[in-house]
């Protein structure tokens, strides 16, 4: 398969997996998926996270969750990924209740949410914590009925980079037993750190031992010669796919709009199910740019 790790990349992992005191695996290969590619639009509530926020004048946030769920519907989009930074600070089991009651009635589907947290702290109290984090956010994106949480790696905290890949599989195995308990899916998102580079990422996924994690896919966050390659390398593991719209071609500075059409191929080829959503991280006001934008996936979706 052209878009998986080599043999003898796959055989190195190992070895650097059992020198680190974990048992050598056989690969875990791509997702099974039927011979057609079925894409579905949803909208990440990252994309109005200024909007979220009350003014620092007083005046108060111009979207909440409902009112977020409110936009996705009315411009057609059949879901909405809630990211957890914009819920409540302390979200009771009642309002994520109602809010997937809202979404319900209004005709979405909760594709999702998104977490932040960093596996990669030493054995201690941070990263317990961290753990436990991601834990409660399963417990309540099952309340939610959402099947997929985007979660982080990391990067190393004073330790090696081998030993900082240790700790986040071991505590992706951990959350991942836990994700499929309630029977959701955590995706690991391309995000710096020990994922920055497509190969690292794969071999990670590789080595989780669980078939409920898998690559939460951005298009943007490739900062390479050759962002594409990338995308296609991953596209295979992935169980959610959130869409930039622009890609970085040598560095984070350099930024193009994205292919579209090259994108969405990419995503047909690896016979990806699910959905693509788009996450809006331009200057302008999202009210305006991302009615615009969807209307620019849409023909790709079909």
């Amino acid at each position: 398969m052209s878009t998986s790790l080599s043999r003898r990349r796959f055989i190195v992992s190992s070895a650097s997996l059992g020198a680190l005191g974990m048992s050598p695996l056989r690969a875990v290969e791509p997702f099974v998926r039927s011979s057609r590619s079925r894409l579905r639009l949803s909208l990440a509530a990252y994309s109005f996270g200024d909007q979220f926020k009350a003014g620092k004048d007083g005046s108060p946030a111009r979207i909440d969750m409902k009112k977020f769920i409110d936009y996705c519907a009315d411009h057609a989009c059949g879901g909405a990924e809630l990211t957890s930074y914009y819920f409540p600070e302390k979200v009771t089991d009642e309002y994520l209740r109602d809010v997937r009651r809202h979404a319900h009635l209004r005709g979405v589907t909760i594709s999702g949410t998104a977490v932040g947290n960093d596996f990669c702290h030493p054995l201690g109290e941070k990263r317990n914590a961290e753990i436990a984090s991601v834990k409660e956010w399963i417990r309540k994106a099952a309340i939610l009925g959402a099947p997929h949480i985007r979660v982080f790696t990391g990067g190393p905290h004073g330790t090696t980079e081998a030993e900082a890949v240790k700790l986040a599989i071991a505590a992706l195995e951990e959350c991942g037993e836990e994700a499929g308990k309630a029977g959701l899916f955590l995706g690991v998102e391309n995000h710096g750190g020990i994922v920055r580079r497509a190969e690292s990422l794969v071999e990670i996924i590789q080595a989780v031992r669980s078939p409920w994690v898998g690559i939460n896919l951005d298009t943007g966050n490739f900062y390479s010669t050759d962002p594409y390659r990338e995308l296609a390398l991953c596209a295979p593991w992935a169980v959610n796919v959130q869409f930039k719209g622009k890609v970085h071609v040598g560095g984070k500075s350099a930024v193009e709009k994205a292919d579209y059409a090259r994108t969405f191929k990419i995503l047909r080829d690896a016979q990806y199910q699910g959905f693509v959503v788009l996450e809006y991280e331009f200057k302008e006001d999202p009210f305006v740019r991302v009615p615009q934008i969807l209307e620019e996936m849409r023909p790709l979706l079909d």
